[in-house]
């Protein structure tokens, strides 16, 4: 039997949601029926469109708490709830740590960690008053659980935003569901930024088990699930939507012939 997912009537948002990772949240929603606002600086170059219909634009900087408590007081006016927040917004340019500083990290730290527990205080005021709560995505990042070097501040930030998803999702429990999706590589329009061309983003993806990067939408669909009722008992979890992650390097260094698939190098392959 075909599970359908339908968020009709639900009101959702998503900080960042005017291009990449965002968008293709924004889409997923929108196509599951939700009444989906996107937010970020910059308006979007398109509208961000799927099913037929469109996610409403606001713009805000998520690192400004009063004009986040502006935001969502609109959003109650307008809307009169709020059934889901995917706190997407965040990134950071490469850079080794030693070199560009402490001010640029902690620029780095405040958008991908101060602004998003910002943002969810912010929403649960709206959702933690309302008939059936909410639910609230941190989007979280693989590089928060491995090392992340040129990304040190980012990969810290996410680490940072996976713990506190854990715990507001106790402090806020039972009203309000707190989940992280813990993202790998994804392709999006800017990718060529971080892999190059396509031969280059093609080869990267041949480094994830599942042979290729993720694409937004993939993002989206774990978000829908996250915010329906098939996820109604899970809180305070974190979804990995990394095509399996990468593979380990000593499979690659080894050069003694493999066993059923397995290096003599494999510790967990060697006989006691």
């Amino acid at each position: 039997m075909a599970v359908t997912i339908d968020l009709a009537g639900q009101v959702a948002v998503v900080t960042g949601g005017t291009r990449g990772v965002g968008a293709g949240i924004a889409r997923s929603l929108l196509t599951a029926g939700a009444e989906v606002v996107i937010c970020a600086r910059r308006a979007p170059g398109d509208p961000v469109v799927a099913a037929g219909r469109t996610a409403r634009f606001r713009p805000l900087d998520v690192r400004d708490p009063l004009a986040v408590d502006g935001f969502f007081d609109w959003l109650r006016d307008t809307y009169g709830r709020l059934d889901l927040l995917v706190n997407n917004a965040g990134g950071s340019p490469y850079g080794l740590i030693a070199a560009t500083g402490p001010r640029r990290a902690a620029r780095v730290l405040e958008l991908n960690l101060t602004a998003p527990m910002t943002v969810a205080l912010a929403a649960h005021e709206v959702m933690r008053h309302q008939d059936g709560g909410g639910a609230i995505v941190m989007i979280g990042s693989v590089s928060g659980t491995r090392p992340s070097p040129g990304t040190a501040a980012y990969g810290a930030a996410k680490a940072g935003l996976e713990n506190l998803a854990r715990t507001l999702a106790v402090e806020w429990a039972p009203a309000v569901r707190v989940n992280t999706l813990v993202l790998g590589m994804v392709r999006t329009e800017l990718s060529y930024l971080h892999y190059g061309d396509a031969d280059g983003i093609a080869a990267v993806g041949r480094t994830v088990p599942l042979g290729r990067l993720a694409e937004p939408a993939e993002a989206g669909d774990a978000c829908v699930l996250l915010a329906s009722g098939l996820a109604r008992y899970i809180t305070g979890a974190s979804l990995a939507v990394h095509g399996g992650g990468e593979r380990p390097a000593f499979l690659d260094a080894a050069t003694a012939d493999a066993a059923d698939g397995a290096t003599p190098n494999d510790p967990t392959t060697q006989e006691e």
